[in-house]
């Protein structure tokens, strides 16, 4: 599909010209793709206007070179960010906070090395949330793929193609970042989850004290891109469980601090359930038995007679 010009893309919008959404991508030496997921989003046909935040994290090869051609190509929707500094190996959580620079009542986010097949999400997924304010957010569904072709379509089965509860949401039910559309309600992160690698955790489990997600089933599938810069795909799945484990861990510490007894305990249900997945067998079986033992004896104690007062 060929690129419309900006009048082109501008001419659907009635004149209006604040950003009714904003996308954001995070790209970091994705040279070889980001041209792709930057005409994925050009090519979306809404009546509404939208911006492309695209924040480049100081990449060491011609990525920001290429920002730089679209952002003088489009300089009303595309709007660049450059780091002179890597701000994600200085632990910075820079994500979160361009979603404090967006202009947009709604974000869609998307990494430079994804793109989206569909010229109609953006517009599917406003829309729904337009008209149904008890949701925060929606998601459909994705397909995984490398340069050998498709991994894996669809992404998502059984019960991860349904709609999500508040209680799920706030449980971090997982979804593919770059399918999400989600209201623009958080512009800063709890101190407890700063230096979260896996943030996208987050977002969904602070997103469900605001609503419900829906699942949209007619929106085309996006592609997921497996490929050895990954961020997350290509980390062994131990480091994978580590990292998981961590959000988790500052999540149950977050829910802990505001009152949330339940969410705090669930989550702290979770960094047990990983950190026994970390675990050689023999050393998984000791830390079961020593768990038993620990259970028995405190029951010992409720059940066991107090002595009487005086």
């Amino acid at each position: 599909m060929e690129l419309k010009s900006e009048y082109a893309i501008r001419s659907r919008w009635q004149g209006r010209t604040e950003p009714t959404l904003s996308i954001i991508c995070l790209t970091y030496n994705h040279a070889p793709f980001i041209r792709k997921t930057l005409e994925s989003f050009l090519q979306q046909e809404t009546d509404f206007p939208f911006e492309v935040i695209v924040h480049d994290d100081a990449s060491t090869d011609a990525t920001a070179a290429i920002i730089a051609e679209y952002a003088a190509r489009y300089p009303g929707i595309v709007k660049p960010i450059y780091q002179q500094q890597n701000q994600f190996s200085l632990g910075v959580p820079f994500s979160t906070r361009l979603f404090a620079r967006a202009a947009g009542r709604y974000i869609a986010y998307c990494e430079g090395d994804d793109y989206w097949t569909d010229p109609r999400k953006l517009q599917i997924q406003v829309d729904f949330l337009e008209r149904h304010h008890d949701y925060v957010l929606t998601y459909h569904d994705a397909f995984m793929f490398n340069s050998q072709g498709v991994i894996r379509s669809p992404q998502f089965t059984g019960k991860l193609r349904q709609d999500a509860s508040a209680r799920e949401l706030m449980q971090g039910r997982p979804f593919s970042t770059l399918t999400v559309c989600f209201r623009n309600l958080l512009q800063e992160l709890p101190p407890e989850l700063l230096g979260v690698e896996v943030l996208d955790i987050c977002w969904w489990s602070l997103l469900g004290a605001h609503g419900k997600g829906k699942f949209i089933d007619e929106i085309k599938p996006a592609a997921y891109r497996v490929h050895e810069g990954g961020i997350f795909s290509m980390r062994p799945s131990r480091q994978r469980i580590q990292m998981t484990l961590h959000a988790h861990y500052c999540l149950a510490r977050y829910y802990q601090r505001i009152g949330k007894r339940e969410l705090y305990e669930y989550f702290l249900g979770q960094v047990a359930s990983e950190c026994l997945a970390l675990l050689s067998p023999l050393s998984k079986l000791q830390a079961l038995c020593g768990v038993a033992q620990n259970l028995a004896l405190n029951l010992l104690r409720r059940l066991a007679p107090r002595p009487a007062k005086g």
